[in-house]
């Protein structure tokens, strides 16, 4: 039963200063499952299974978006990159901070209701920032996983730990920064760790008790399929780490994900063989973790190109036929069409400047040409994109995502030992700059509002068009991004960039309707949701949440 969002809003305040149990409004699978049905609220990461990131509210449109004021502000209390995704149900947001802690907050004002703190082990590490990037929902509880390698479960209406699961190893450098995903009655986990020797796998914990119910390793071991693709004992500290929340498709009753790069990232010599199933798209099934599928984008991976992006679904017709889809914009350069039925390879074409592959084969296998000693590689370590999400929308047919274009590294390799516990990255790179000791973001521009010149890697949101693997169109800014994307159902897009810049922009044209500075990095992608008639749009600035709705 869902419960007015006012009166949830009120037991959750009543709740702050009562010692007696509450009823609160449950969140079963069957919600999720259907989130299209109640796009008031925000459910999963990427607002829905199939992790298109679009959202059906309607009310903030193309002809009154330049109305829209600040509501509310909450200030993050542990300064470094906030790259929490707020998860919104029946009025109430659930928001993670550094390095793990969990708050409630009323989604009309900011208030908080209640604040959860996960205490990490001293010996927690992590690659690249104490980072977590938010909490699932299912029935009465709230999900996160922490930097310490463990799963906890809390209470939705006062924030209590239920349970805790350890998930991985700390000892070893296992860690968690992705919010899990939740499906039917499990909750489900991937690891990161790939820079510190680890071996990745994602697993599922039942919902209730904690207890793991299935482990997947994403690299297979003796005796499984793929296995000759590693040599010797490289396998057992090959990476393929999976940290970014993966995608379901409840009719075939699968999970997808994304699986990074192999150890030791920058020496693939030190590792011969295609190394399964680093650098893929996996396909599992839901109640046993059985791989069913596997793409993978680059092999025997030189270039730390993670293929942790998003995988974005989409029922549409594809070139006369009707399609289950698997969309994914690439680090490595290329944007990829997947039957996600089966992994077949039906698009791939390069969307920046890409010169470690000369194109794909037949099969979507890249035909490689790697560069001399001390030449630039195109795209860079970060790659053509990079982790943040993009966004599907079914009203324009269009892929949206941030690429960095014109953006190199040059690569040195070297042998490396594995110690536990130690970065095992075999070698290092530094980002191509016009000259000895020039700065490689930021120079040529004239205008940070879409009016500028350029020389070295800058940001372009695209506008892709999964029938042709072509942008439609594409919008510039003034620095690189780590923005993900938001669309809605009015053709709305909104994004945002490193120089601080919130966008609002018609999804048909690419022209820039309406923005305002918040004065830091935007990195996580922005949701919409609504209250008591009022559609709100949030997103995350530098140390803020700022929260927008047209004015009364």
């Amino acid at each position: 039963m869902k419960l007015n969002s006012k009166l949830i809003r009120t037991l959750l305040i009543i709740a702050c200063v009562s010692t007696s149990p509450i009823a609160l409004t449950q969140v079963p699978y069957e919600r999720i499952l259907n989130a299209s049905d109640e796009p008031e609220n925000w459910l999963t990461y990427n607002g829905g299974y199939m992790s298109q990131r679009h959202s059906l509210l309607n009310q903030i449109t193309r002809e009154n978006v330049d109305g829209l004021e600040l509501k509310w502000v909450l200030q993050n209390q542990v300064f470094g990159a906030w790259q929490s995704n707020p998860i919104i149900a029946d009025g109430v947001m659930y928001v993670t901070e550094r390095p793990n802690s969990v708050m409630a907050v009323d989604a009309i004002t900011g208030r908080v209701f209640w604040k959860y703190r996960h205490q990490n082990a001293d010996n927690a590490l992590v690659c690249c920032g104490a980072n977590n990037r938010g909490v699932a929902v299912l029935n009465d509880k709230v999900y996160m996983g922490t930097l310490d390698a463990h799963l906890v479960a809390l209470d939705r209406i006062n924030g209590q730990l239920l349970w805790k699961a350890e998930v991985g190893d700390v000892d070893s450098a296992y860690s968690v920064t992705m919010a899990p995903l939740a499906v039917k009655d499990k909750v489900m986990i991937g690891v990161g760790g790939g820079e510190f020797g680890i071996r990745g796998y994602v697993a599922a914990y039942d919902a209730e008790t904690g207890e793991q119910v299935w482990k997947t390793y994403t690299i297979p071991g003796p005796g499984e399929p793929g296995h000759d693709t590693w040599e010797g004992d490289d396998w057992e500290h090959g990476g393929a780490p999976v940290w970014i929340t993966g995608s379901f498709d409840a009719d075939l009753n699968l999970t997808y994900w994304g699986v990074g790069n192999p150890g030791p990232d920058w020496n693939a010599g030190q590792r011969p063989g295609d190394n399964l199933h680093s650098d893929s798209a996996i396909a599992l099934d839901a109640d046993t973790g059985e791989l069913e599928w596997y793409f993978q984008f680059t092999p025997n991976d030189p270039y730390d190109y993670d293929s942790v992006q998003v995988p974005v679904l989409a029922d549409m017709v594809w070139r006369g036929e009707p399609k289950k889809l698997m969309m994914w914009a690439n680090r490595n350069g290329y944007f990829y069409v997947l039957d996600r039925t089966n992994g077949e390879f039906l698009e791939g074409k390069p969307y920046v400047r890409v010169n470690w592959s000369s194109g794909l084969d037949e099969n979507g296998r890249p035909i490689s040409t790697p560069q001399p000693e001390g030449q630039p590689t195109y795209p860079g370590n970060q790659g053509g994109t990079n982790w943040y999400p993009p966004s599907f929308s079914p009203s324009t047919g269009l892929f949206y995502f941030s690429a960095w274009e014109n953006y190199a590294t040059i690569y040195r390799s070297e042998e490396s030992e594995y110690v536990p516990g130690r970065a095992f990255l075999g070698g290092g790179f530094s980002v191509l700059a016009p000259s000895p000791g020039a700065p490689t973001i930021g120079i040529g521009r004239t205008n940070p509002i879409n009016n500028w010149t350029n020389e070295v890697g800058y940001a372009a949101l695209k506008a892709m068009d999964p029938q042709t693997g072509e942008a439609v169109w594409s919008y510039n800014q003034f620095d690189v991004s780590d923005s993900g994307m938001l669309t809605t159902a009015s053709d709305l897009l909104f994004t945002g960039g490193r120089e601080g810049y919130f966008h609002g922009i018609d999804a048909q044209s690419g022209e820039l309707l309406w923005n305002v500075n918040l004065g830091g990095q935007i990195v996580m992608a922005p949701v919409t949701y609504m209250v008591d008639g009022i559609q709100y749009v949030s997103v995350i600035s530098g140390n803020s949440l700022s929260t927008f709705a047209l004015e009364n």
